[in-house]
């Protein structure tokens, strides 16, 4: 029961992750793009509300770790907090980096190379630790796709203004 207990809050803690990914995700939609000013800003209103609510929400499973796994967390910590503190200087960089990370931290066999250093600290990390490391490491991935959709959206939309405005003065 003691397992079920901690698996289940561990699934909140995932699920509120999930809320927070989605609400931010609508709030930086295209889609908020196309609709009426004051839509906009009800949409907006009931996004930070729901946001606000879900923060309110505190799910925390304690991870029993050994002075080695200790240490092996706050290195793999500071190592992906680094590449995101890096992320506006160089977006591509990061990416590559982020990625390298994750292939450090799947079983699969990744499509770029895997950072050696990085895996071996994971290894030492409890496997509660490496779990979540990977899931932070999905996040960010994904959080930066679809920062470069919305970024080529954007090109997109400019590119055809040009070409209207353009074709207009011909």
């Amino acid at each position: 029961r003691v397992e079920a207990f901690r698996d289940a809050a561990s699934a909140m803690e995932q699920e509120k992750e999930i809320l927070l990914e989605m609400i931010h995700n609508i709030q930086n939609s295209q889609d908020m793009r196309h609709i009426s000013e004051g839509e906009r800003e009800e949409l907006n209103l009931t996004a930070n509300r729901l946001m606000g609510r879900t923060l309110t929400v505190e799910v925390s499973v304690e991870t029993i770790r050994n002075a080695q796994q200790q240490e092996s967390l706050l290195h793999a910590t500071k190592m992906i907090d680094e590449i995101v503190n890096k992320l506006l200087d160089d977006l591509e960089d990061a990416k590559m980096r982020l990625m390298s990370l994750y292939g450090a931290c799947t079983s699969d066999v990744p499509a770029g190379p895997i950072d050696q250093k990085f895996q071996s600290v994971v290894i030492g990390c409890a496997i509660e630790d490496q779990k979540k490391i990977k899931r932070r490491l999905e996040t960010l991935l994904r959080n930066l796709e679809n920062s470069e959709k919305s970024i080529t959206l954007l090109e997109h939309q400019k590119s055809s203004v040009r070409q209207s405005c353009n074709s207009k003065l011909d």
